[in-house]
């Protein structure tokens, strides 16, 4: 097990200065955006996939600093119903699977992305509840006709080029929490596993670490991210909430540096049931 840092955070800065900064944390790995959501600032992936001198480069700035890449990640929208947007997302993942190869990068990480509710739809559509009945039958539209369809020729095509795919159960996405993750790993393959975040499972009631030990080897990257479960908030609107981040007294939940919303006890747990698996 490594501790490593998503170089996003220090995307405002060239790429060995960020990775100077990661090193002289005592991390010894780095997450680096490939496109999508996260960017690509500091990764050239058309250059670097043109080019072996380039890769060479590249590489030596990382491990001579005594850091590997831990994964690349590339989180974007390919089940979208923008026709353009979802291409867009699944050229940028398959880039990402390609150079995470050449690199000798073992995973890329990505959200599951979320199908609108039916074919005509124009905006994806995430289900809550089993009722009304139409719920149920976008479900089924969403997980037969176009999630596990895309995800298992995604991992097909990760398998062929000897590399993990790491989702991030996230609200609002397909795959959000253990049970949706297992059934689409069932669905496409080993190759498809889990990117492990605790920040979204804490304010979905979710105890991080029986999670850990449901998905097992399926974990194959970990996000070390907290957030904060207000309970005076939550006890009046419970937990699903869209105001914006900033209204933090208003919110039901946020994110935190890590401690400050989970205690050491909790993270020392975390840690431990992620050494068993």
């Amino acid at each position: 097990m490594r501790i490593g840092v998503f170089s996003v955070l220090y995307q405002n800065l060239p790429f060995e200065e960020a990775l100077d900064i990661i090193a002289e944390s005592g991390a010894t790995a780095v997450e680096i955006g490939s496109g999508g959501y996260p960017g690509s600032q500091h990764c050239p992936v058309d250059d670097l996939l043109e080019s072996q001198n380039k890769r060479n480069e590249y590489l030596k700035a990382v491990e001579s600093r005594g850091l590997i890449i831990s994964a690349l990640s590339c989180h974007y929208e390919p089940l979208h119903p923008d026709i353009k947007l979802a291409h867009e997302s699944d050229l940028i993942f398959r880039k990402s699977v390609r150079l995470a190869e050449m690199l000798a990068v073992p995973v890329v990480n990505v959200l599951s992305s979320l199908p609108a509710g039916s074919e005509s739809d124009t905006k994806p559509n995430w289900v809550t509840c089993p009722w009304p009945p139409h719920f149920l039958e976008i479900l089924d539209y969403q997980w037969d006709q176009v999630g596990i369809p895309y995800w298992r020729e995604a991992a097909k095509f990760a398998v062929a080029h000897d590399v993990k795919i790491g989702v991030e159960m996230h609200p609002g996405m397909l795959i959000y929490n253990v049970e949706t993750l297992l059934r689409m790993r069932e669905a496409a393959g080993p190759a498809l596993g889990c990117n492990f975040d605790p920040s979204h499972l804490f304010w979905n009631g979710v105890d991080p670490v029986l999670a850990i030990r449901n998905l097992g080897d399926a974990i194959v990257h970990v996000h070390g991210k907290d957030s904060y479960v207000d309970p005076y908030n939550t006890a009046v609107n419970g937990c699903n909430d869209h105001k914006p981040y900033s209204q933090i007294p208003d919110r039901s939940w946020i994110f935190r540096s890590i401690g400050y919303g989970h205690d050491t006890k909790f993270w020392k747990d975390f840690v431990s049931a992620l050494r068993l698996v």
